[in-house]
């Protein structure tokens, strides 16, 4: 299977921007062959709005606004999957109420719609505006997606938070998220994130392509169930995330607005990790695989690029975590 990563850095509410700027990638890279094709986290809005009122404008129906048409007419013309996150609203046909989720939406080859996932487990940021995912299901929590979706087989989706403990008030050990995956026996894990970084913006500048890998080792240990499962078959886990910053600069105890041309309301200055890969996790052993010219398949922590990785390539990269 050849699975793609699209990762960039895009400027909160200007959605029509995102989409030029992705699709300037995907023109640029030119991806063949492709399965599937994963973005991240509200990939076009842009993540770190402080409150429903700034990012209200922005949402979108279910499955039907400027992200899902973007992702049925890129999914037709490239032949593939798409996955991509966006803010819904979702209208109940029979009450008229309307309820706001962190969502991402899969179309087929063919610009079907096959799955919309809304985020379980919501960091601060989303609770401003969205409601928690498994509320609009008959399961108990935690409820996560797995689904069998065409010629991709069982897959399972998440967003970002979804693969911490619920509200960082869960027992680190509980590991809801992959042990939900294990219990689904799903074979293709996809992540799409707004995952944030503990770098500065200073650091993210130096050396862009370098991934962080404090970020990657965590996201590694958030997946211990499979690991330690010692089951033989393979499981890929695929991180799309974004690069970047949002939100206002404060410089010597001044704030200095982004996007004043715009009537958006920005959160505070956060950074984000990039480090967009796959990884197959097989008897015990984290692999990643390997991109042209022979490089670990992984982007960096500030480059906008389309990684594409073949699961049926050797992942020839073994992956260990450091003792402490």
């Amino acid at each position: 299977m050849r699975i793609a990563t699209l990762q960039f850095a895009p400027t909160l509410g200007l959605v029509e921007a995102n989409i030029r700027i992705a699709n300037r990638l995907l023109e640029t890279c030119r991806p063949t062959r492709l399965d599937l094709l994963v973005l991240p986290e509200l990939a076009f809005t842009g993540y770190n709005f402080p409150s429903l009122k700034a990012i209200e404008p922005y949402l979108e129906p279910t499955a039907s606004g400027p992200s899902t048409e973007w992702a049925i007419a890129t999914a037709r013309r490239l032949h593939c999957h798409v996955i991509v996150g966006y803010p819904e609203r979702h209208t109940d046909p029979e009450s008229g109420q309307t309820t706001n989720y962190n969502a991402t939406v899969t179309v087929s080859p063919s610009g079907e719609v096959l799955a919309n996932y809304r985020k379980s487990f919501l960091y601060y940021t989303d609770e401003t505006w969205a409601s928690e995912g498994f509320r609009a299901t008959p399961w108990q929590p935690p409820f996560f997606l797995s689904s069998k979706l065409g010629g991709l087989g069982s897959v399972g989706h998440g967003i970002c938070m979804d693969i911490n403990p619920y509200r960082f008030e869960a027992p680190w050990s509980a590991y809801e998220f992959a042990t939900a995956m294990l219990e689904a026996n799903v074979k293709l894990i996809v992540l799409s994130m707004a995952w944030l970084t503990r770098l500065s913006e200073q650091d993210l500048a130096v050396e862009p392509e370098k991934p962080d890998m404090e970020t990657v080792a965590y996201w590694l240990e958030r997946f211990y169930p499979l690991l330690h499962a010692g089951a033989g078959e393979e499981v890929v886990v695929v991180f799309a995330n974004r690069c970047g910053t949002e939100g206002n600069r404060v410089r010597n105890g001044s704030v200095q607005i982004e996007n004043e041309h715009e009537e958006v309301e920005p959160g505070d200055r956060v950074c984000y990790a990039g480090s967009s890969c796959a990884m197959r996790i097989q008897g015990g052993q984290v692999r990643m695989f390997e991109k042209a010219g022979h490089e670990v398949a992984i982007l960096g922590k500030g480059e906008e690029d389309v990684l594409v990785v073949d699961t049926e390539q050797p992942a020839r990269y073994l992956l260990q975590q450091k003792a402490a």
